[in-house]
């Protein structure tokens, strides 16, 4: 008796699972796609940057690029606590200084960097006349005589900001990046190795 209900049951499932599969392909629109199982799952909704949207279990209104929590900071990042001005310019300057230690690895990828992203304008030893520098109605200033004694703050702060005719580089460099742009900056100052301790440029205006 219970062989003849187990073969009945098994019947009835195949039976059912072929009526399933039939109706499942019948379409009275030939645009539907008829019943389908979690669609999110293998067609998600595609979400534009800054496009608001709504959440389908809360109702909220929300954005498709969130926001960092208040306070936070990326991993790695460290604020940059001067502002974009001449007093700014000034005290890093002063107070700001190369926490890298001034390796020939660092040196070297810092003679990399500069190549990509500084010889154009300031030229292989940082004559101001690179092959864009050099026809630019005011050129770089050199780095061997009117930037000579210029301090590793204000090389960094003016690569951060941009200063003059030249933009801003925060994008394109990191800011270990530009510490070791900074590192080669200073040894094309003084290719025979001395720093110079006073800041002739104290007085330049930003």
């Amino acid at each position: 008796m219970n062989k003849k209900i187990t073969q009945i049951i098994s019947s009835m499932a195949v039976v059912s699972c072929v009526a399933i599969g039939f109706t499942s392909c019948g379409k009275h629109d030939p645009n539907s796609p008829g019943v389908e199982f979690m669609p999110d799952m293998y067609r998600s909704p595609s979400l534009e940057t800054n496009m608001a949207y709504i959440d389908k279990n809360t109702g909220d209104t929300l954005q498709a690029n969130r926001l960092p929590v208040k306070g936070t900071i990326a991993r790695g990042f460290m604020p940059y606590p001067y502002a974009n001005d001449t007093s700014g310019y000034s005290a890093a300057g002063k107070f700001l200084h190369n926490p890298f230690a001034k390796t020939e690895a660092n040196l070297a990828e810092g003679e990399a960097l500069y190549g990509k992203f500084c010889v154009h304008c300031h030229g292989a030893a940082g004559q101001g006349d690179g092959l864009v520098g050099g026809k630019l109605p005011g050129a770089p200033p050199s780095y061997t005589s009117t930037l000579k004694n210029l301090p590793e703050g204000k090389i960094f702060h003016s690569i951060t900001y941009g200063k003059g005719l030249m933009g801003s580089h925060a994008a394109q460099l990191s800011q270990k990046e530009r510490w070791k742009v900074v590192m080669y900056v200073q040894k094309l100052q003084n290719p025979g190795g001395a720093t110079a301790s006073v800041d002739s440029t104290a007085t330049a205006k930003k």
